[in-house]
């Protein structure tokens, strides 16, 4: 049993944001304006500049981002969307809020992410569109995704919810397909103090079917034009993230730097650390795997270290899902009984890093897994 102190998987406390997130919501508590005022309409222009977007469209959450994205294109009943089966299943059931069928292509064993070979064979007469999940902050091959959108004249919307100013290959994510969903989940990299999410398109017409969408439907007030929902970011939330953006950039240059020292650190480490595939890698996670994941996060937490799974079940085998027909999977059902996450946020020390990769070390090598 560890005698130092203990080290949690993540810190939601405020830190350098506390003067600036407080100010954000006092001005919208003055102001008596709550939703889509202001706030909102700084957050949508200063987001989608920092993201490299013409246009953010402010909602209520990331799946939201992505369901309604897809309905903005035209994708609905009778469509087919291929997708991961390796993420929080919010990305397959934001595909059958559309009211369209997630279909699951295989993941590539480094990136974790769409493998395109298993994209490109489950492409059918009714593929409508692609969904690539940049997990764990690690950008999908975009060049070879965005390449089958365009052979077989497919939409892409990148579920960008846990990616943050990355880039694939030099490009914002976000903005290689037709529109990009972000969700500021407060664990996020940039997060709110509780739901919110948004769209990024470089699409004005999207952009204003989007805005339309999100608020019933409406042109303008009681005139509804067509079937939308009510998911609106509203004032109070707009105003942290606000708070918080100036501050993404130097935040995601930590995650970068703790990265790069667990990467070293681990190195020999009888587990296997997924590989960075681009430097444009954020960091939401860092994702380790081991063919003894319970004895592994045991060792840890009798050494005061606190270590998550992200997933643990694919998701074409979440009995939500189970009427829905599944490709084989085999790399997706493999790393999902093996994959557990270290902890990785901006105010984690490199002495905590260096404890945690030292104790990584101390696990038996019988904890190894074959690549």
């Amino acid at each position: 049993m560890s005698t130092t102190a203990p080290i949690p998987f993540m810190r939601l406390t405020l830190g350098a944001d506390d003067a600036a997130l407080r100010e954000g919501i006092d001005r919208v508590l003055a102001s008596g304006w709550f939703i889509l005022g202001p706030e909102l309409a700084a957050f949508e222009n200063e987001f989608a500049a920092a993201c490299g977007a013409a246009h953010a469209v402010g909602v209520g959450t990331g799946t939201d981002a992505i369901a309604l994205a897809l309905r903005a294109l035209g994708i609905g009943p009778g469509d087919e969307v291929i997708t991961t089966p390796l993420s929080a299943a919010y990305s397959a059931l934001a595909v059958m809020m559309a009211g369209a069928t997630p279909v699951f292509a295989d993941i590539d064993l480094d990136r974790l992410t769409l493998d395109p070979a298993k994209v490109e064979a489950a492409v059918t007469s009714r593929t409508a569109a692609i969904l690539p999940v940049h997990l764990y902050g690690q950008p999908a091959d975009m060049t070879a995704i965005a390449a089958i959108g365009r052979r077989h004249n497919l939409a892409i919307v990148e579920d960008a919810c846990q990616a943050h100013l990355a880039s694939a290959n030099g490009r914002p994510v976000g903005t290689i397909g037709a529109a990009g969903a972000f969700s500021f989940y407060p664990t996020k990299n940039l997060g709110a103090l509780g739901d919110a999410g948004a769209i990024v398109t470089n699409d004005a017409p999207l952009a204003e079917r989007l805005r339309r969408l999100r608020n019933g439907g409406q042109t303008d007030r009681y005139h509804h034009v067509e079937f939308g929902v009510n998911t609106r970011l509203d004032e109070i939330q707009a105003a942290v993230l606000r708070a918080r953006l100036p501050l993404l950039p130097a935040w995601t240059t930590r995650r970068r730097e703790i990265g790069a020292r667990y990467r070293q650190a681990l190195a020999g480490a009888p587990i296997i650390v997924p590989p960075e595939r681009d430097p444009g890698h954020v960091y939401h996670l860092f994702p380790v795997r081991s063919a003894r994941r319970d004895a592994a996060q045991a060792d840890l937490r009798a050494d005061g270290i606190e270590t998550l799974i992200h997933y643990p079940v694919p998701i074409p085998e979440q009995p939500a899902l189970a009427a829905i027909p599944s490709l084989p999977c085999p790399n997706a059902n493999r790393v999902c009984s093996e994959l557990f996450s270290l902890p990785l946020h901006p105010a984690l020390t490199d002495d905590e890093v260096d404890r945690v990769a030292a104790a990584v070390q101390r696990l038996s090598a019988a904890d190894a897994v074959g690549g």
